[in-house]
């Protein structure tokens, strides 16, 4: 009787602690936000205390046509895929089959960055938070709609710079944890891919979850990109991440990510399954990599003292919690986790639009369950929204405004045309196209191919064949010797992410 008294006070307390938060004015709330935003469509889900307390979809699939979003919905979660890897890596450890700190040549013998030192001492544990001297999105041209596999793409990291001492820096790297997936199939004999699926995907029954946009189309009930990085939302296809899946290739629902928030919130355990130990999940969620914390931040994050990145999360600290969280930046997609464990609370916000509403509903639901003072993080988000997509389009204006008209170029075609190397990317080639047109091809990235229009001087406008998410507008400059010979070509592509300024081709 005693026993039956107490689980009965526990599921009491359980519930009222659910009950605390009003769902359906978050829910009124997040409808709204949607709205106010002008996002095609997101899905969200509120875990607390083990209960799924809110799952579902609002707006729709696709600009312009009516089909719902909902709790099923499939998004791609991109950079979220990060703490499946970090877990992959977490279980084989347990099982012995690798260690933390192993050197990642014991697993990868080619795996070389920019200084012998560091190619040597770089430690499994390192490619998993950012530390190792790379800069932020250093080298993304390599994976970005390219065919090199996830072990070539590792391999051309050695000709990447060096952007901060070893361990002593932070860059954002999806290059490191596309060689964690690499670690995972030298350590395990299955891909990061396969590992995941039969180690976390089956187990906490995330049916409708995917590591390939190939498996989207016999598939319904998915969401489509949208590009939105300048304002409006208009329709893109999915971008194939395939060579890159371990640093971003996930794609889920709510209802899955629901699952994987409450294994996460449980120490590694699901409806009496382990899948890690609680020991593990510490490693996962202990701070490797710290970062200055902003006046900026402390103002706009109650009781911030400190943020930084622990393996596969970020981490810090609000209103006396610690916070666990991980952003996800998709061609066309965003999306947000984010843990608070002391509450055993969790929200994931998947969207089909590149704009940051995802945070602002996950601390606006945070707040909510922590009865803190009203602040309408929406709207706030939103503002700062509007302000970054006009920073966006003034940084392509300006270079818009710099073009000196009525210029000619000084060199023939046929002086421009041949093949440029670059050790990093490897090979391009300038060719006259249909109608005498110049072309600018990528051996390694048909998808990226583009006529050449002259813009100014040896100066020419890149005009992509396709629609790409992250950029539109760039340049291709001819570089020349004394005597006036091409020896080469430099780009300008401004965007946040794809950095082909890193590709310096030589002509051969």
């Amino acid at each position: 009787m005693q026993k039956i008294t107490i689980l009965l006070l526990v599921l009491f307390h359980s519930l009222l602690a659910c009950a605390q938060v009003d769902v359906v004015a978050l829910d009124q709330y997040f409808q709204q936000a949607q709205k106010d935003w002008n996002v095609p469509g997101l899905s969200i889900a509120v875990v607390k205390d083990g209960k799924v307390v809110l799952a579902k979809g609002y707006g729709v699939l696709e600009k312009g046509k009516t089909t719902k979003a909902d709790e099923n919905s499939l998004y791609a979660i991109a950079s979220n895929t990060k703490a499946f890897v970090s877990a992959s890596i977490g279980i084989l450890v347990e099982e012995g089959k690798l260690h933390w700190d192993d050197p990642v040549q014991k697993y990868l013998p080619y795996f070389e960055l920019y200084d012998p030192y560091v190619s040597k001492h770089t430690t499994v544990r390192d490619l998993l938070c950012h530390r190792v001297g790379l800069g932020t999105f250093s080298g993304d041209a390599l994976w970005y709609k390219t065919n090199y596999s996830a072990e070539e793409v590792a391999k051309r990291v050695k000709y990447l710079p060096q952007a901060y001492e070893f361990r002593a820096g932070y860059g954002y790297t999806n290059l490191m944890f596309i060689a964690a997936g690499e670690v995972i199939r030298a350590a395990s004999g299955q891909p990061w891919d396969v590992f995941v699926k039969e180690r976390i995907f089956k187990p906490l029954g995330m049916e409708r979850s995917q590591t390939s946009t190939s498996a989207l189309g016999n598939l319904s009930n998915v969401a489509i990109p949208h590009k939105s990085i300048y304002g409006p939302s208009e329709p893109i296809p999915y971008a194939g991440w395939d060579n890159m899946g371990a640093a971003g290739g996930i794609i889920s629902s709510v209802s899955d990510m629901a699952k994987w928030m409450n294994l996460q919130l449980n120490q590694g355990k699901f409806e009496g399954k382990t899948i890690f130990s609680a020991q593990t999940q510490e490693i996962f969620w202990t701070m490797h990599n710290s970062n200055r914390v902003s006046a900026a931040q402390k103002q706009r994050y109650i009781q911030r003292h400190f943020s930084g990145y622990a393996l596969g999360w970020g981490i810090a600290d609000y209103a006396g919690r610690v916070v666990i969280s991980h952003s996800g930046g998709y061609d066309g997609m965003y999306s947000q986790v984010m843990l608070v464990p002391e509450e055993k609370l969790g929200i994931v916000v998947l969207t089909n639009s590149m704009t940051g509403i995802s945070p602002n509903l996950c601390q606006y639901t945070v707040d909510r369950y922590l009865k803190l003072p009203l602040k309408d993080w929406s709207k706030e988000g939103l503002s700062g929204e509007l302000e970054h997509q006009a920073e966006r389009r003034k940084i392509v204006e300006t270079r818009k405004i710099a073009q000196v008209k009525n210029t000619s170029p000084s060199l023939a075609p046929s002086a421009l045309v041949g093949k440029y190397h670059d050790p990093l990317y490897g090979t391009l080639e300038v060719k006259i196209g249909a109608n005498n047109q110049l072309e600018l091809h990528f051996p390694h990235g048909p998808q990226l191919d583009a006529t050449l229009k002259h813009w100014h001087y040896d100066t020419y406008e890149i005009q992509w064949k396709e629609n790409h998410a992250w950029y539109d507008f760039g340049t291709l400059q001819f570089v020349t010797d004394n005597n006036r010979k091409v020896i080469g070509i430099e780009f300008d592509v401004p965007n946040e992410d794809i950095f082909f300024e890193e590709i310096h081709a030589k002509k051969l």
